[in-house]
Parts: C-alpha cells; sequence; structure tokens
C-alpha cells in the first residue's frame, strides 16, 4: 500500500463523515442512518447522539492536513510497504468506534488488520471499512473482520479489562503485543473555576455517559472547595437521567449509598462520593481534597499506570511540569489527538518495529 494513497482515501472517508454530519437527513445518507440505527438497536448505551459524537471525534484526524502532518513524525515509515505484517486488534466495545484509531494506524502504514471486534459494536467501523473499500478497493485485501484470532499474526493489540489483560498477557505471551488495562480520567479544580470551565468539565464527565477511558472519574479538589459550585457548572447535563440505563445505574448506587449509610452529595443525576479509588461506578463521581499541588502531582505521578489523562485548566496545566500523564484542558477529554496514544504508548512505533 502506498502512503500517499492510504492518506488521500482516509482523507476521501473524512469528507463523507464531515458531509453526513452537516446534512444527515439527505437522501444520499439513507445507508449512513441505516448504520446508526444498527448500532443504536445493537447497544443501548449507543444513542444517536453518542454515535455522532463520536464520529465528530474522528472527523478531525481525516485530513490529508492531519495525517501527513501525525505521520511526518516516523521517518522510518516507507513511502510504499511491500512486505506488510498481519495485526490482529481485539478492540473494546464502551463507545462508539472506540477501536477505530487501532485501524486508522494499521492500515495507514499499509499492514493488514485482523481485527476482533467487541460484540456491543461491531456494526459502525465495519460500515465505515465498507465506504473505505469503496473509495479505494486495495483495502479489501488488507481488512479482515475476524470472529477468532489467529494464531499467525506478527503482532497484537489488545484491550480490554483488567482481569482479560491477564489472560491476553499469556495467550499472546509469544507474540510482539500492546495490551491495555482499565484507565481512567481525572481532573483537578483549584476553586478558581468558571461557571463555563466547570461546563466543560461536565462534558468530561457525562459524554459517552461516563464509559469511556478517558471520561472524568474521579475529581481532585482544594480543602474547603464548595461542591455547590461544581453541581451548578454541571446542571445544563440533567438530561442525563433521561436515558434509562443510565437513570437505573444512579438509581442503584445512590440507593446502595443510602444503605450503607455513607455520606454523598447529588443533584438528582449524579452521586458525588469522597473516596481515594480512581474508578467510580456509572453515574457516580469520586472526589478527593488535596492541600498542595506539588504533593497532587507526586501522587498522580506514582498512580499513572491507573490514569488514561488529567483534565484542569491551562493555569494548573502549567504547574503540573512534566508529569508523566497527558494533560488535557477541561472539556478536551474525550477529543484525543492523533498522537494521543491510548496508556501511552504509541502504535505507530509498535508496528513499524514489527515491520523490520
Amino acid at each position: 500500500m502506498n502512503q500517499t494513497k492510504a492518506i488521500k482515501s482516509f482523507s476521501q472517508l473524512g469528507d463523507e463523515i464531515r458531509a453526513f454530519l452537516k446534512n444527515p437527513n439527505a437522501v444520499e445518507h439513507e445507508e449512513w442512518n441505516t448504520a446508526l440505527t444498527l448500532a443504536e438497536q445493537q447497544n443501548g448505551w449507543f444513542t444517536s447522539d453518542s454515535i455522532v459524537n463520536s464520529l465528530k471525534g474522528i472527523e478531525p484526524w481525516l485530513t490529508t492536513a492531519s495525517l501527513t502532518s501525525w505521520l511526518a513524525h516516523y521517518t522510518q515509515l516507507p513511502q510504499e510497504n511491500t512486505n506488510p505484517i498481519t495485526v490482529s486488534v481485539v478492540m473494546a466495545g464502551n463507545i462508539p468506534l472506540v477501536g477505530f484509531h487501532d485501524f486508522l494506524c494499521v492500515l495507514i502504514t499499509g499492514n493488514i488488520i485482523d481485527a476482533k471486534q467487541s460484540s456491543t459494536d461491531n456494526v459502525l467501523l465495519k460500515f465505515l471499512a465498507k465506504r473505505l473499500i469503496a473509495i479505494e478497493p486495495v483495502f479489501e485485501k488488507h481488512i479482515h473482520f475476524i470472529e477468532k484470532l489467529s494464531a499467525t499474526a506478527n503482532a497484537v493489540i489488545a484491550t480490554g479489562s483488567n482481569n482479560t489483560a491477564r489472560h491476553f498477557e499469556y495467550y499472546f505471551r509469544n507474540v510482539p503485543h500492546i495490551i491495555r488495562k482499565n484507565r481512567n480520567g481525572v481532573a483537578i479544580l483549584t476553586g478558581e473555576e468558571t461557571t463555563e470551565d466547570l461546563s466543560k468539565l461536565g462534558e468530561d464527565i457525562f459524554s459517552y455517559y461516563g464509559l469511556g477511558c478517558r471520561n472524568i472519574s474521579k475529581m481532585y479538589i482544594p480543602e474547603g472547595y464548595d461542591l455547590g459550585n461544581f453541581f451548578r457548572g454541571i446542571e445544563k447535563y440533567s438530561a442525563v437521567v433521561n436515558h434509562n440505563k443510565y437513570a437505573n445505574n444512579y438509581t442503584y448506587n445512590r440507593t446502595i449509598f443510602l444503605m450503607d449509610g455513607k455520606i454523598f452529595n447529588d443533584n438528582n443525576f449524579l452521586a458525588v462520593i469522597e473516596d481515594k479509588a480512581i474508578p467510580s461506578p456509572i453515574a457516580v463521581l469520586h472526589y478527593e481534597r488535596y492541600n498542595n499541588l506539588n504533593s497532587l502531582t507526586e501522587k498522580l505521578a506514582a498512580q499513572k499506570e491507573l490514569i488514561q489523562c488529567i483534565a484542569t485548566t491551562e493555569k494548573v496545566k502549567q504547574q503540573l511540569g512534566n508529569i508523566p500523564i497527558p494533560v488535557v484542558k477541561l472539556g478536551e477529554a474525550q477529543s484525543p489527538g492523533l498522537m494521543d496514544y491510548a496508556d501511552g504508548v504509541d502504535v505507530i512505533k509498535f508496528i513499524v518495529e514489527q515491520s523490520k
């Protein structure tokens, strides 16, 4: 596969996504809407808004300028890959199109993907693959959707829970691999945030109903912080509780807290409780108070294997220095760029190393 041709093809796919997002009800987008409907029917968490949000997330990646700039970081990439390897990718299914970045990494480098999708998200990527093949038929030989993992793969990328990761580590012990475990996003507040800042934090908490590894599951707040300010900032997201699955989780977790006699705060759609753990249940946000930002920075750095990203203000971002965890602005936790690799592991670099 020629790199220039691959970039052009993915850019054209991006054009199709942009056209759909601009006018989803156009007659020519009937096939797109059918795919979205099937995905919604398959997974109750995949609302049309969530799917559209995921398309909006990948659309900026798929331009000639973005793709060219991204690949320019890898001078060892050949212009023409005449000896492609096969990369098996075991994909999660927590949010729509969560495996697209791995899909893109394998194909843009001219290699072959064996994609084993989650049973909860096996409609949308197949549809985009179909559109990509229509743009450039050569991709048909490079894209395989599989039910069982092949023993002949040259490399493996697998995403799952901490429990499944142990199985992956054993199963793929003799194959070069990237194994991803559970991670979550955290936020750092200082009390100086505006209502707009806190509203942006709400986007980081509630997008995809909090199911993504980049969603904020815990916030760190200074001693004396007034949670009333936080609740006022996220009020615009109250409609999240109208989703049946989310509402059930909110009611269940709130009931458990009450039965256990735990002290917590809530606003009728989010329970906020003090807890040292970083992961939190759906419809629950953990918080922990801190006295000193430097001490907090050291604490978070020591837990870097549990944290996907930190969301905070630009001022705090500067104060965090060279913390070994990606730091993003409030509202941008679920808007990663092409270089924002999951778990901080460079997938393109990994693939290139296996191709030598």
